[in-house]
């Protein structure tokens, strides 16, 4: 197991319990009693926040509801007032990039802050007795997420756009009046939702302002999985990094980020993920900067971008002029395990129809063990994924592998002997008739080359020679179109 999958497990194992900072014991808790004599009263408890917290997490209950007592909850940090939820809210995250709805985000400056109590209403003879639990959360820590729970339990394919730019950076849309503007986040996730995706990852340029919008949003869009990225927009090339709230430096050559290297140190202690960007786009072509020309050491990506809805808009193939393929298959060949992923790089949330860089279109689709955060992104880490080029909604690639009894699905290595017989299982459904499977891949040569171009369910085996090697299926429609585009399964000498 890799250092990076060992992280992921840790994120996964933190995020997981109950997705949110409840995981672990509280790092202080207060509590106290509310009589009849605090009716329409406040009350300033203090609370010590120590140096060094970048995220604080607070969560409030108390008894008496039935008696028709009511707590209003606020809070001020040692500086200034951070906001009052009322009894609106009973958990509030404020952190330096964005907050709970209610209150302010920023820095969390160290000393005594309060947690504000009002009572509009208690009865003469009752009590109310309340207890807050705070959290801090200190930079390394992961983000656990916008949601405290699953947005859907159990395992199963997931579809999602990891590609996305709203008014927080260069989306623009019309307005009421027929003016362009900065399109709002609402809009994109608005448009996701109707097109029935299960995850988004809003991806503005060399920013974090959105994350206080998509905090707000992810509460109403609860049948959404809203997940924070932001695009490393540098001359030498674009990244996204998922997962993530603060703030990551995007000048490179600068002495604030000198080499890659500290951008890639940044990202995995923050327990990001990382992904190049369509990386085949030519440099001052299509997009200034948008091509791949940095030197970086590619064992520390996590994902490439393979299709992108900028590049099937121009030549509406995945594998055209601006195909990011031969770089991805190029670093297979080398022995790398990269996820190939998918993005529609919309720059307009309102936009519909079924054109490229429509949102949804391409579609990333993760086979993950629920749809959460940390469960999404451990998927694509580990390169259950393929990607659904043209945002069908409903077809599958499940390409599976089984060796002396070991198992593997895309993305998994298979370890396999000199003259093991390893049997392949491809199934595709949801696609229209006529459709056919190839295979890619340094491991096709181990395969017959009748058996390279199947239907959409077929079984073969090869034997393995003691060499590593990948394989991955894609699926081509009637016409020769590319439809989806598989992550290999690997594999590896024993």
């Amino acid at each position: 197991m890799t250092l990076r999958q060992i992280a992921w497990l840790a994120m996964l194992a933190f995020s997981g319990l109950t997705a949110h900072a409840a995981a672990r014991e509280p790092d202080s808790i207060l509590t106290g009693t509310m009589t009849g004599a605090d009716h329409e009263t406040y009350r300033e408890v203090p609370f010590e926040v120590p140096a060094g917290v970048e995220r604080l997490t607070l969560e409030f209950e108390y008894t008496g509801r039935q008696e028709k007592s009511v707590i209003d909850i606020g809070v001020r940090d040692p500086q200034r007032f951070r906001g009052w939820s009322g009894g609106d809210k009973s958990r509030v995250v404020i952190e330096e990039a964005d907050a709970t709805p209610s209150y302010l985000p920023g820095p969390l400056p160290a000393g005594t802050w309060s947690l504000l109590l009002g009572v509009p209403n208690i009865r003469k003879t009752s009590k109310a007795h309340f207890t807050a639990r705070i959290w801090f959360d200190r930079p390394g820590t992961p983000f656990p997420g916008f949601a405290t729970q699953p947005t859907k339990a159990g395992p199963g394919w997931y579809r999602g756009d990891l590609h996305m730019h709203t008014g927080y950076s260069d989306g623009s849309c019309a307005s009421h009046k027929g003016a362009e503007v900065p399109c709002p986040v609402f809009k994109t996730l608005e448009t996701a939702s109707a097109r029935h995706l299960d995850f988004v990852a809003v991806s503005d340029h060399n920013g974090i302002s959105q994350n206080h919008s998509l905090r707000e949003l992810a509460a109403y869009f609860d049948d959404l999985l809203v997940m924070p990225a932001q695009e490393i927009t540098t001359f030498q090339g674009h990244a996204n990094v998922f997962g993530v709230t603060s703030f990551l430096d995007f000048q490179l050559g600068s002495p604030r980020l000198p080499t890659l290297s500290r951008l890639l140190d940044e990202v995995q202690a923050a327990h990001g993920l990382i992904s190049i960007n369509h990386p085949g786009v030519p440099s001052g072509e299509a997009c200034m900067g948008c091509g791949w020309r940095a030197d970086v050491d590619f064992s520390r990506i996590n994902a490439i971008e393979i299709v992108n809805g900028g590049t099937l808009d121009d030549t509406g193939a995945p594998d055209g002029r601006f195909s990011s393929l031969p770089l991805w298959e190029s670093k297979l060949d080398s022995g790398l395990r990269l996820t190939g992923i998918a993005g529609s790089d919309n720059h307009n949330g309102t936009q519909a129809g079924k054109g490229a860089s429509t949102v949804g279109i391409p579609t990333t689709v993760v086979h993950a063990t629920e749809l959460s955060q940390a469960a999404i992104l451990e998927a694509i880490s580990q390169g259950h994924v393929f990607v659904d080029v043209w945002g069908s909604g409903t077809a599958r690639l499940e390409l599976e592998a089984e060796n002396h009894g070991k198992h593997a699905q895309m993305g998994d290595v298979l370890q396999a002997s000199r003259g093991d017989k390893i049997d392949f299982t491809v199934r595709v459904t949801g696609v229209p008739a006529g459709v056919t499977v190839s295979f890619a891949g340094n491991g096709t040569r181990l395969m017959p080359a009748a058996g390279q171009r199947v239907g959409t369910n077929a079984r073969f085996s090869v034997t393995a020679d003691g060499l590593a090697h990948w394989i991955r299926a894609d699926v081509r429609g009637p016409q020769g179109k590319t439809l989806l585009i598989g992550n290999p399964i690997y594999l590896r000498p024993q």
